[in-house]
């Protein structure tokens, strides 16, 4: 991709994203994962409908996790019985309206999430299938932002379920398929891999006499790749025999497919695909400081990393062009919002810049515009520019709006299963 040129004809800042690099990232994953896997690319690192397509196009279900990844899942072409609907909090309204646009497949991850979801079903005469999701009892050292294996949100002790299986079977409209595990996400290291697989799959080896036959087991992901620097994607050579050893320990039935086994991931798969240009507005010193004022701050990147849900940012923005021998400074590089929070480098060597100047962040593909603070200050959204190798296949930017009732006028805000529940 020629980068300059993509910001002198459609401006900065400029989210970019290559479908090349997302086809990469798929084929080295599926190399390293057991081949009779079935892969979940989570929508919520980055939900743009091309990016979703050529991810579904090439054999990825879709984990969404509210109604607006349910709409850009189908928007991309997701057939509704490819989608799994997850998250700890499913509201009524949320559950409902998947069920109105088709999708049949939820994680649970609790009796009162698994009892609304069977209310809704039965309210609407549909059968669905649903994975329950499973906080392990132990942790896993070396994951990078841990989910489960401690107190946590996410899903039920696997103790709460073997102690108290009545609660989790199901019944009627639903039907509970299997089991969904995530240790932890931003993995880098082989070895925590490797060990949160096997503790996911030694909990669902576990909780299987205790539930039943499993259909499916999804052990998750957490494939971690470079965020907001410069850095090539991991590889894992010997990933997948490891897994499998895993596999033929803890689920020997695997091969055949009793049961199933699915990993998912976001960061790994759209990491690398995206580029944030940005334009340099001013340069400046302040007490003797320099500081570098860009057009882009953490309503375009990183508002998430502020609020300590992604690792701290710290970007190396790399001069688009040779910047050989260009001197560097100790600089505190910012962007244009009211507030000192919105900083990407703070006081660290810095290449000299000047004002007009352009500047790239690399692997923002995943967690970058929809994982940050878009709403905050008004600022219009970055142009979004799909490409294929050189050639842009779309250019399109978000528009946030006020429009007037709820999302879905059709679902009111009372929880209609409330009754049932206590």
């Amino acid at each position: 991709m020629n980068l300059t040129a993509i910001a002198e004809q459609y401006g900065t800042p400029a989210y970019v994203y290559d479908l090349a690099a997302i086809r990469a990232a798929h084929t080295d994953l599926s190399a390293m994962l057991p081949g009779p896997a079935k892969l979940y690319y989570s929508l919520k690192a980055n939900p743009h409908p091309l990016v979703v397509g050529q991810l579904h196009r090439l054999g990825c279900h879709a984990e969404v996790s509210s109604a607006g990844e349910i709409d850009a899942a189908l928007a991309a072409g997701v057939d509704a019985h490819h989608i799994l609907l997850t998250a700890p909090g499913k509201s009524a309204a949320t559950v409902s309206y998947a069920l109105r646009q088709g999708v049949r497949r939820f994680s649970l991850d609790s009796p009162v999430d698994l009892r609304r979801v069977a209310w809704l079903a039965e309210q609407s005469g549909t059968d669905v299938r649903c994975l329950l999701r499973v906080n392990a009892d132990q942790p896993v050292a070396g994951l990078g932002l841990t989910m489960t294996g401690a107190p946590s949100a996410f899903g039920a002790d696997a103790s709460w379920i073997e102690a108290d299986p009545a609660q989790f079977r199901g019944g009627g409209r639903v039907r509970i398929e299997g089991l969904h595990l995530y240790m932890g996400t931003n993995i880098a290291d082989e070895d925590a891999l490797i060990a949160q697989f096997d503790t996911a799959a030694a909990t669902a080896q576990r909780l299987g006499p205790v539930l039943g036959e499993l259909i499916e087991v999804d052990l998750g992901g957490g494939f971690g790749a470079p965020y907001a620097q410069t850095g090539s994607r991991p590889l894992w050579p010997s990933l997948r025999p490891r897994i499998e050893q895993v596999l033929d320990t803890r689920l020997p039935g695997w091969r055949d497919a009793r049961p199933a086994v699915a990993f998912e991931s976001g960061r790994y798969l759209a990491g690398s695909s995206g580029s944030l240009l940005c334009g340099v507005v001013d340069v400046k010193t302040s007490k003797g400081k320099t500081f570098v004022v860009l057009d882009t701050g953490i309503n375009h990147l990183g508002g998430m990393a502020g609020l300590r849900r992604l690792p701290p940012l710290r970007p190396a923005l790399a001069v688009t062009g040779p910047d050989d021998g260009r001197p560097t400074t100790r600089t505190t590089v910012v962007g244009p919002l009211c507030t000192p929070l919105d900083t990407f480098v703070r006081d660290a060597d810095f290449p000299e810049v000047h004002p007009g100047e352009l500047l790239a962040v690399p692997n923002v593909g995943a967690y970058g515009l929809t994982a940050s603070l878009l709403g905050f200050l008004g600022h219009p959204a970055p142009v979004e520019v799909v490409c294929d190798g050189d050639t842009v296949l779309d250019v399109s930017h978000l528009v946030l709006a006020r429009e007037p009732g709820p999302y879905d006028p059709a679902v009111t805000a009372a929880d209609p299963a409330v009754g049932s529940l206590v």
